[in-house]
């Protein structure tokens, strides 16, 4: 009787967990993409011949851990579910360890960008989940279906098909929930702000630094400035810089501030600069900080006095709002 109360009690935390967990890294799976590509580096696990497949493995890990986590809830195939679950948490456990035990990214996004956890408190909470996951294996013949079986195994599919349909729909826009620093409505000064309690601000290593020094200052204090993200000029999109730079050219029209940010080589800049006709202020940035700012390469931002008022990837450059 006790196990399977305790049963029924993991049934519901780790289906939660993993629908949750799946859900927030599901709505900006670039960002996961990004995370297992810092996991893949030299200086991390070094298997750097994975970073090209950083993307589809992420994807498939999000789906998996949120369709997993609707099939624990309805009661799909819990043999198969159960031990997926042990499998996939495992994995958890062994990127967390390896970044608590070696300092090694120091944010596991387990959560994506929603919940931030350092790595100690993740490790252990994927302990905890684990005890969870134990228990459901010794208790597996308590999870049965809800409803029906016919029930489970629909909601089970329909997890997969809608994932797969947010995930396209994410990596040809942006994310539709941005639990990052620069969402829109965000104050850049505020978030840069310390606040004297010892930890990062949620906004730093930015900036737009040119010849004539740091252009942040400045273009905080703009009423009306456009920013052109594109953090690496090798891995931008050439059709998107095109429609981008006509963007940029309405906005100049329309008394806005231009700035391009980019993390790569200035030759690159330069040439970049002269084949699609950009003649605007190019900054420096750092790469993570670009990334962080927009899941878009090109992308573009609209700041007014300091507060980002719209984001758009190259593929919205259309529906870009100017004032």
């Amino acid at each position: 009787m006790i196990l399977k109360l305790l049963t029924h009690i993991s049934r519901v935390l780790v289906s939660i967990l993993f629908i949750y967990s799946g859900f927030v890294k599901l709505v900006d799976p670039i960002g996961s993409q990004f995370k297992f590509e810092e996991y893949f580096s030299e200086s991390v696990l070094n298997i750097e011949f994975l970073i090209p497949f950083a993307l589809p493995f992420s994807i498939l890990l999000i789906v998996a851990e949120l369709a997993l986590g609707v099939m624990l809830l309805v009661g799909y195939k819990p043999k198969f579910t159960v031990w997926s679950l042990f499998g996939l948490n495992l994995i958890f456990l062994f990127l967390t360890w390896y970044s608590y035990t070696y300092n090694k990214v120091t944010d596991c996004g387990c959560f994506g960008d929603a919940i931030k956890l350092t790595p100690k408190e993740t490790f252990y909470k994927n302990i905890i989940f684990m005890v969870f996951i134990i228990i459901l294996i010794i208790g597996l013949k308590y999870i049965k279906s809800i409803i029906s079986t016919k029930f489970a195994a629909i909601a089970s599919f329909a997890s997969i098909i809608v994932s797969l349909l947010i995930v396209y729909h994410v990596l040809n826009h942006l994310p539709i929930i941005d639990f990052r620093a620069y969402s829109v409505g965000t104050d850049i000064a505020d978030g840069m702000e310390y606040k004297g309690d010892g930890e990062i601000p949620p906004i730093h290593d930015f900036m737009i630094e040119t010849d004539d020094g740091d252009q942040l200052e400045p273009m905080l204090a703009k009423e009306k400035a456009l920013l052109v993200i594109m953090y690496n000029f090798e891995k931008t999109e050439k059709e998107g810089i095109a429609s981008i730079a006509q963007v940029a050219k309405d906005a100049k029209n329309k008394g806005y501030e231009i700035y391009v940010l980019t993390a790569s080589y200035i030759e690159d800049l330069q040439a970049t600069q002269k084949e699609f006709d950009l003649p605007y202020s190019f900054g420096f940035c750092d790469e993570t900080a670009l990334k962080t700012a927009i899941r878009a390469n090109p992308g573009v931002i609209t700041v007014e006095n300091g507060i980002i008022v719209g984001k758009w990837n190259w593929t919205d450059a259309d529906d870009v709002v100017l004032k």
